[in-house]
C-alpha cells in the first residue's frame, strides 16, 4: 500500500511539475564544485561587419584572466590572433569597423575601497587592428564608451566625469553629474570635445553620425527630472518632459521613432498600471500612439533588426518577461528567422542573434536557459557551427528544469516565482533565494546558484516579492507606499512561497533554508530572527545589516535616479541590528573584503552583536572580492561554494539540511 501511495504521489507531482520529477535512482551525481566555480570560459562572440572575422572573449585556464581571440570565419581551425594585457584584465570588446576591435580593461590599483561605490579598480580602453595585428592603449582613465559611431568607422564617442567629486553636483546621482563628451580617433589616438553637459542638461545621447539628440537633467531647486530633445544635426535644446521626483510613473526614452517625424519611442505608464511602448510627439509634448502594452506584464524592451549595420535602429518587435523572455514580432521575416533558429539550437530557450555581418550571410547566435549555461554558434552561408559554451563541463541533461509559478501571499496578493526543480523524488529540501535590489526585475534564464543547488538535490524558490519590477506600477508601489515593507509584507511573500510548496507536498517542512545576496542577504538576516520560524538556517551574503547606514551612504545621491522610494522603504523597515537578540537559527555570513556597494562595516557591526548575544554563526570573508559577480574570481567562487555546501550539509539545523 505504501508503494502504491508513493507512485500516486509521484504522478501528482509529475502533473504539477511536468516531466522534471524522476525516480531517485535517476538523479545524476552532483558535479564537483570546481565545475561551478569556473568563470565563463567564453563570452561575447561577435562577427566583424564584413563577416571575415569572429572575435570572442576566452578564459584559457581556471585561474587566468580573459583574453580576446580573433578567428577567420572561413576556417575556425586556424590559429587565432590573441589580444590580452599583462597587468590589466580585459572586460569587454566591440567591433568598431571591419578591422578595429575596441576593448575595455580594468586594473586593481588599490587594496581598499575609497568609500561607497568607489572600488579598487580603474578602467582604460584600447584598440586592436586585427589585420595589422597591432594594439594601442590610451592614457585616459575610467572612460565610458558612449557610441561606436557606425557611420564613422574610425571614431567613437567617449565620456568622462570632469571636475572635483566634491563639487556642487557630488550629491546628485552619477547619472546626472556633468559629463564631457569627446570624439575619439582610433587611428590617431586624439580626441575632440563635442559637448560638455551640466546638471540641468546632461547624460547626452548621440545618433550614428555623432549628432546629439537627447539629454536628461535634474532641476535641483524644483526636484524635477527634465528631458530635452534636439533634431539630429540641429542646434539648441527643447524641453519635452518634466516630472517631479515624487512621481512614480515611468518615462524612459528608448530611441527616435524613425517612422514618424519628430517622434520618440518611449516606455511609459501614461496613467496605466503596466508600462507600455508609446510614440511620443516632441512638438506637442504628448503621447501620440500606444504601440504595445499588456495587462499581465510591463514591456521589457524592444527588439531591433538583427542586421544592425545595414538596418540600424529598426524596431522589429517588443519583448516582455514572464516565464521567459518573449517577443511579439512586427517584422514577419525576423520573426520567422528566430522561429527557425529555435528549432535547430539545442535546448533553445532564450535565443538571440548577437551579431550579423552587413551582407547578412554570417551571424553569431547566443542561447541560454535552464538546460544551457550559455552557448554560442556561428551561422555562415547556411552552415551552423558550434563556437562553444560558457560552461562546457555542465551537460544539458544534468541541469534542472525551471518552472514559472504563482502563489497567493497571506493577504491574497498573487506572487510570481521561479522554481528550480532537482532531479529526484519529492519532497525536497528547499532553498529560498530572494533576489537583490530589491526594486529590480529578476529575469531567470540560467541561474548558476540555483542550478548548483539543484544539482546537489535542493529545490530552489526565487520569489518575485512585491517591489519587484516588471509586474506593474501597483505591485512595485506595494513594497513601500504603506510605510516601509522591508521585513514586513515583502518578507511574508518569501515565507508564504515556502509554505505553499510544503502544502503541495514538494518540500520537507523540516528542511528549509534561505540564501540571499545584498538585499537578499538582508532578507536572510530578517528571516533568522522571525518568531514563526520556517528555516533551519540562513546564509546571508553581502547583507545590509544597518539600513539607515546604507541609505546614508547615498541619501543625497538618490536625487535624480528615480529611486527616492528606497528612502521610504529603508527608513521604516526593520533593522537586522535591532533583531540580533531574537536570532533563533544558525547562520553563515559571507562578505567581500572590498565590497563597495555594501561595505564591510555591515558584517563587522552585525558580528559584534552576534558575539555579544552568543549566537550560533560562521563567517567567511572573501579576500579581494567586491559586491558584484564580475569580481568573484575562481578562488572566491570555490571558497564560497565549498563553504556553503558544507554548511548546508552539516551545520544547517540539527543534522544539516
Amino acid at each position: 500500500m505504501k508503494k502504491r501511495i508513493s507512485i500516486l504521489f509521484s504522478l501528482f507531482l509529475a502533473g504539477f511539475l511536468g516531466s522534471s520529477v524522476a525516480a531517485a535512482d535517476d538523479a545524476p551525481e552532483p558535479y564537483p564544485l570546481d565545475y561551478w566555480a569556473l568563470r565563463e570560459v567564453i563570452n561575447n562572440a561577435q562577427v566583424s561587419p564584413d563577416g571575415k572575422y569572429l572575435g570572442l572573449m576566452k578564459i584559457p585556464s581556471k585561474k587566468a584572466n580573459p583574453i580576446i581571440e580573433v578567428y577567420e570565419t572561413a576556417d575556425l581551425s586556424k590559429k587565432p590572433f590573441r589580444i590580452g594585457a599583462k597587468k590589466m584584465e580585459v572586460t569587454n570588446f566591440y567591433w568598431a569597423s571591419d578591422k578595429d576591435v575596441v576593448f575595455t580593461m580594468r586594473q586593481k590599483v588599490r587594496d581598499r575601497i575609497e568609500g561607497f561605490n568607489q572600488g579598487v579598480y580603474e578602467n582604460k580602453i584600447a584598440v586592436a587592428d586585427v589585420k595589422k595585428k597591432k594594439m594601442r592603449s590610451f592614457d585616459e582613465s575610467d572612460p565610458t564608451i558612449v557610441d561606436l559611431l557606425k557611420d564613422s568607422p574610425d571614431k567613437i564617442i567617449i565620456s568622462f566625469t570632469e571636475g572635483d567629486d566634491e563639487g556642487p553636483g557630488s550629491k546628485l546621482s552619477a547619472a546626472f553629474r556633468p559629463r564631457a563628451y569627446w570624439e575619439f580617433d582610433l587611428n590617431k589616438g586624439t580626441k575632440k570635445l563635442l559637448i560638455r553637459g551640466k546638471i540641468s542638461l546632461g547624460n547626452i545621447e548621440f545618433d550614428a553620425e555623432g549628432h546629439p539628440w537627447l539629454a536628461r537633467g535634474f532641476d535641483l531647486a524644483k526636484g524635477e527630472f527634465i528631458w530635452y530633445w534636439r533634431k539630429p544635426g540641429g542646434s539648441g535644446w527643447t524641453e519635452i518632459m518634466r516630472m517631479s521626483e515624487e512621481e512614480f510613473d515611468t518615462f524612459t526614452v528608448e530611441n527616435i521613432d524613425y517612422t514618424k517625424e519628430d517622434h520618440l519611442l518611449v516606455y511609459a505608464n501614461n496613467g496605466n498600471d503596466k508600462i507600455g511602448l508609446w510614440s511620443f510627439d516632441v512638438n506637442t509634448r504628448r503621447f501620440d500612439e500606444l504601440i504595445y502594452r499588456r495587462e499581465d506584464a510591463d514591456v521589457y524592451g524592444v527588439k531591433y533588426h538583427s542586421n544592425d549595420w545595414m538596418r540600424p535602429n529598426e524596431v522589429t518587435g517588443v519583448s516582455y518577461f514572464k516565464d521567459k523572455l518573449r517577443v511579439e514580432f512586427f517584422d514577419q521575416v525576423e520573426g520567422a528567422t528566430y522561429s527557425q533558429l529555435e528549432q535547430i539550437i539545442p535546448s533553445a530557450h532564450y535565443v538571440n542573434i548577437s551579431s550579423r555581418s552587413r551582407d547578412g550571410n554570417t551571424m553569431t547566435i547566443y542561447n541560454s536557459g535552464p538546460h544551457d549555461p550559455g552557448s554560442y554558434y556561428m551561422l555562415r552561408n547556411g552552415q551552423l557551427q558550434s563556437i562553444g559554451s560558457k560552461q562546457p563541463l555542465l551537460e544539458s541533461e544534468n541541469l534542472a528544469d525551471v518552472k514559472y509559478i504563482s502563489y497567493d501571499a497571506r493577504d491574497g496578493k498573487p506572487i510570481p516565482a521561479f522554481l528550480t526543480v532537482p532531479q529526484g523524488e519529492a519532497p525536497f529540501p528547499l532553498i529560498v533565494l530572494p533576489h537583490g535590489g530589491p526594486f529590480v526585475q529578476e529575469t531567470v534564464l540560467y541561474d548558476e546558484w540555483a542550478q548548483m543547488l539543484a544539482n546537489n538535490g535542493y529545490m530552489v524558490l526565487q520569489p518575485q516579492y512585491r517591489g519587484s519590477r516588471g509586474y506593474g506600477k501597483q505591485f512595485y508601489l506595494d513594497a513601500f507606499m504603506k510605510g516601509g515593507q522591508g521585513g514586513f509584507d515583502m518578507q511574508d511573500d518569501k515565507d508564504d512561497g515556502a509554505e505553499y510548496l510544503v502544502r503541495r507536498g514538494l518540500v520537507d517542512p523540516e528542511r528549509i533554508a534561505m540564501f540571499g545576496w545584498s538585499y537578499g542577504g538582508y532578507a536572510a538576516l530578517i528571516a533568522a530572527s522571525r518568531e514563526k520560524q520556517l528555516y533551519q538556517c540562513v546564509i546571508a551574503g553581502a547583507a545590509v545589516s544597518d539600513p539607515i547606514m546604507q541609505v546614508n551612504y547615498y541619501r543625497y545621491q538618490l536625487r535624480g535616479t528615480g529611486r527616492e522610494e528606497q528612502l521610504r522603504m529603508w527608513d521604516d523597515s526593520i533593522s537586522p541590528l535591532d533583531e540580533v537578540e531574537k536570532v533563533n537559527v544558525p547562520m553563515l555570513l559571507i562578505h567581500g573584503s572590498v565590497d563597495q556597494r555594501v561595505p564591510l562595516d555591515h558584517a563587522t557591526k552585525y558580528r559584534k552583536l552576534l558575539d555579544k548575544y552568543n549566537k550560533d554563526y560562521q563567517y567567511l570573508e572573501l579576500d579581494g572580492a567586491d559586491h558584484f559577480s564580475s569580481t568573484l574570481f575562481y578562488r572566491h567562487q570555490i571558497e564560497l561554494y565549498e563553504t556553503m555546501m558544507a554548511y548546508l550539509e552539516n551545520d544547517c539545523g540539527p543534522g544539516g539540511l
